[in-house]
């Protein structure tokens, strides 16, 4: 099983620990990489960066990051080799028949599985301020638990990177 690193800024504190109790419930091994305390002037740039080098560093490991919007999150993670971070602001239901081996479901979570599949997408990046804690909850265990497809094309794509 993958060792999940998570972390977050101030936007995403209370998102970050509610979460953290439901990835033990999961059975994953989880490790906090902060922020540890509510400071309402941090960076998330100084928990990011952090956290995508631990992910890139370790194989199979796999990160959760967590603030307002989720995209500068994603933007930071994104800028450490190895890394392919994907943001999630909330389900939404895809209506063009994106995943050529298998279909697509009805359940606006296609933003997570697509990624894990298709680029083998490392972080999960949430935006805070955009979904509920269910929808988080949701989001995090289908990241968890979608496998990348290996399919050569999408093998042939990464490579590329």
């Amino acid at each position: 099983m993958s060792k999940i690193f998570i972390a977050s800024d101030h936007a995403g504190f209370a998102l970050k620990n509610a979460l953290i109790e439901h990835i033990r419930t999961l059975g994953y091994e989880i490790e906090d990489m902060g922020a540890h305390a509510l400071d309402l002037e941090d960076d998330y740039p100084d928990f990011m960066t952090p956290l995508a080098k631990r992910v890139a560093d370790e194989l199979g490991a796999l990160g959760i990051i967590i603030g307002g919007s989720g995209q500068g999150e994603a933007m930071c993670a994104n800028r450490i080799p190895g890394i392919r971070a994907a943001v999630f602001y909330g389900p939404h239901r895809v209506t063009a028949a994106l995943d050529i081996e298998g279909g697509h479901s009805e359940d606006g979570f296609d933003a997570i599985r697509l990624p894990r599949r298709h680029n083998d997408a490392n972080i999960l990046s949430i935006g805070a301020r955009f979904v509920s804690g269910d929808q988080a909850d949701e989001a995090v265990r289908i990241f968890l638990e979608t496998p990348f497809s290996e399919s050569s094309r999408h093998v042939r794509r990464l490579a590329k990177f």
